[in-house]
């Protein structure tokens, strides 16, 4: 089966609403490719590793979160983001990149995959204004778990041990969270009186915050929050129109 890029795009930009987000970057078809798709590569960031890979793959759409044309970036298309295009262009590979919408879905957004993995009951999020979906997510364990377990448990679960502040807390039950680099948005678990704030990175500033404000502060990797919404999209693009889909994970320390 094959999907025209267009109805595909059309389709993704109905469900995850970009419109709604003040966003970094644009959202959407950012490099256009061929025009029926068979294959989608999903990957978490459109890194030239990642392009030779869905060439060898003979992807028709590479579909990931951290695409291009970033905020302080040079507009020109020179070194690294001429060999990247280039590439696209040559093998006729449809980009499309989705930042803030993936992250704030509430079915297949990295937020929600990230709770699903690790068990946390989604409750609500922190910061929504009308209708513009939030990205701080909070919720809760089960049962509180101690702040020793939870870093087991994050190893385990993203491969990766994570940066803690325990912030004096010995348990934790009530917990926020928005994937990648959100270590300000910590503010909004305080003011909301949670055990524990966790995201992708940290700052310097971050752990005198969380010592002062007696709140755990988990700094689990940007890339390693943010592996799961990517999939979770693909596979349902996949699903609901019989076309292949393959994610490819790049490992990266961040």
């Amino acid at each position: 089966m094959t999907i025209n890029i267009k109805d595909l795009t059309t389709y993704i930009n109905a469900l995850l609403k970009p419109e709604l987000f003040k966003d970094y970057a644009p959202n959407g078809m950012q490099v256009e490719g061929k025009t029926k798709v068979k294959k989608i590569v999903t990957a978490v960031t459109a890194s030239l590793n990642i392009i030779n890979q869905a060439i060898k793959q003979k992807a028709d759409v590479l579909l990931v979160h951290h695409g291009y044309f970033w905020p302080g970036e040079s507009p020109v298309i020179t070194g690294i983001k001429k060999q990247r295009i280039a590439e696209l262009l040559n093998h006729d590979i449809n980009l499309l990149a989705y930042h803030l919408p993936l992250d704030a879905h509430a079915t297949y957004g990295n937020n929600t995959e990230l709770a699903k993995l690790l068990g946390i009951q989604v409750k609500g999020t922190l910061d929504s204004i009308g209708n513009k979906p939030g990205l701080v997510f909070y919720g809760e364990f089960a049962h509180a778990i101690s702040v020793s377990d939870i870093k087991t448990l994050l190893a385990k679960k993203l491969g990766r041990e994570p940066l803690i502040i325990d912030g004096g807390n010995k348990s934790i039950k009530t917990i926020a969270w928005c994937t990648g680099a959100a270590q300000d948005a910590v503010q909004y678990a305080i003011d909301a009186d949670l055990d524990a704030f966790l995201t992708g990175e940290v700052s310097e500033r971050s752990y005198h915050q969380a010592m002062e404000s007696n709140i755990c502060f988990i700094a689990a990797g940007h890339h390693a929050t943010e592996r799961y919404g990517i999939q979770a999209l693909g596979q349902h693009l996949a699903d609901k129109f019989n076309v292949e889909h393959i994610f490819i994970d790049e490992d990266n320390p961040v």
